[in-house]
Parts: structure tokens; C-alpha cells; sequence
């Protein structure tokens, strides 16, 4: 029985080591994003040249799809550090860009929907974690929705209607707790493939990945949620 109980012991530590790490490097992603967007919603200076110079925030936009892109497709041909570096570069920006939502919504909203998103994403997780169902075929069902609602909401930027911006937002909750649960699925997967003597560089890098992923569907969760349950400032 003991050669057999083992290899098991070992790939039981090796998953675990990998999921922390990815959690670990999402928090450390969030918590960037959360230091420097209020940090930023804080000085009047930062707040008139990101927000009051349309071609600075366009230019944040496009550097954080450019590493999101970057990270997503070519994370193979990266040093392991380029991709942490490139990770918390993201976080940075994009905690940049969302330094409005201080601007726009009552702390005491923004903390108590944070709390609201943290625990349904911990279900979603423990969901996608735990289940024995395939996923696999509703996150072609998801990515659809996806590109909806990017779809949607760049029309309402022209049409401006609260009413469809609200429907926007809880398909939104749908799509990105339904998301949530697959790509835990998929790291879950990810964890138990992975080969025992695989190269610590490659299983940051596949740390980083997963947690860019995980982190994606948090924020994005976070700010559907917010346009729900946010009260403006008054």
C-alpha cells in the first residue's frame, strides 16, 4: 500500500502549493489594484491627469489589454519574472483607472459590496472546485455572454439608458459567477495534470496565468455588483 498512498501524498502537495500560489498572487493583485485606486482617488493632481486628459486614459486602457493579452497568449515564451512583473504592472493600472468608483460611490457601499463579491466568490470557487460536473461546455456559454455584454455596453455609451446599463450589469453577475466557477474548474485541472518534476519557473508562470484569470473575474464581478447595490456619494 505504500508505494501506492505516496505518489498520491505527492500530487496532493504539489495541487496544494499550486492553488496557494495562485491565490496568493491574486491578492496580491487585488490588493495592489485597491491600494492604489483609493491612493489615486485621493490626490486631486492624479485624478485631473487620468481622468481630465482623454488621451492618458486611453493610453491606460490600452497598455492593460495589451498585457492581459500579453500574459494570456505568450506567457509560454516569458521569463517567469517578466510575467509576475507584467501582473503586477496590470494591477497597478487597472487600480488606476478604478480609482472613480471612489469618486462616484459611497465608501461604506464600496466596502460592503466588496464583502458581498468576496463571498460569492468564494462559493463560486468552492463550487467549480468541488463539483463533479463538466464545465467545460458553459464556458463557450459564457465567453458568448462576454462579448454581450462588452457589446451592449459600448452601445449604451452612445444611448446612455440607466435602464439598460442595470441589465447589463446583473447579466454581468450571471456571466462572471458562472466564469468564476469554470476557470477554478480549469485551474483545478490545470493542478492535478501538471507533472511532479515540472520546472518551478513554468509552474509560476502558470500560477500567474491562473490568477490573472481569477483576478479578472473578481473585479469584474466586483464592479457589476457595485452598479447594483452602490450608493453615490453625496
Amino acid at each position: 500500500m505504500q508505494p501506492i498512498s505516496m505518489p498520491r501524498e505527492r500530487t496532493a502537495v504539489l495541487v496544494n502549493d499550486f492553488v496557494r500560489s495562485v491565490y496568493n498572487w491574486m491578492c496580491i493583485g487585488l490588493a495592489l489594484t485597491g491600494f492604489t485606486a483609493f491612493y489615486v482617488s485621493t490626490s486631486e493632481t492624479l485624478i485631473r491627469l487620468v481622468f481630465g486628459n482623454r488621451l492618458i486614459f486611453f493610453g491606460l486602457i490600452i497598455a492593460e489589454l495589451a498585457i492581459v493579452f500579453s500574459i494570456s497568449g505568450m506567457v509560454n515564451r516569458m521569463r517567469a519574472g517578466t510575467a509576475t512583473a507584467m501582473f503586477l504592472v496590470y494591477s497597478t493600472l487597472n487600480g488606476v483607472t478604478l480609482s472613480f468608483i471612489f469618486l462616484v460611490y459611497a465608501r461604506a457601499s464600496i466596502v460592503s459590496t466588496f464583502f458581498i463579491c468576496s463571498a460569492t466568490f468564494l462559493a463560486c470557487s468552492v463550487y467549480g472546485w468541488t463539483t463533479k460536473k463538466d464545465l467545460t461546455s458553459l464556458g463557450g456559454f459564457l465567453m458568448m455572454g462576454l462579448i454581450g455584454i462588452i457589446i451592449a455596453s459600448l452601445v449604451n455609451i452612445f444611448i446612455r439608458s440607466s435602464a439598460m446599463s442595470m441589465v447589463v450589469s446583473y447579466i454581468g453577475v450571471i456571466v462572471f459567477v458562472g466564469l468564476t466557477a469554470y476557470d477554478t474548474q480549469k485551474l483545478k485541472n490545470m493542478a492535478m495534470t501538471q507533472p511532479a518534476g515540472l520546472d518551478g519557473a513554468v509552474v509560476r508562470k502558470g500560477a500567474i496565468l491562473g490568477a490573472l484569470s481569477l483576478y479578472l473575474d473578481f473585479i469584474n464581478l466586483f464592479l457589476m455588483l457595485l452598479r447594483i447595490f452602490g450608493g453615490s456619494r453625496d
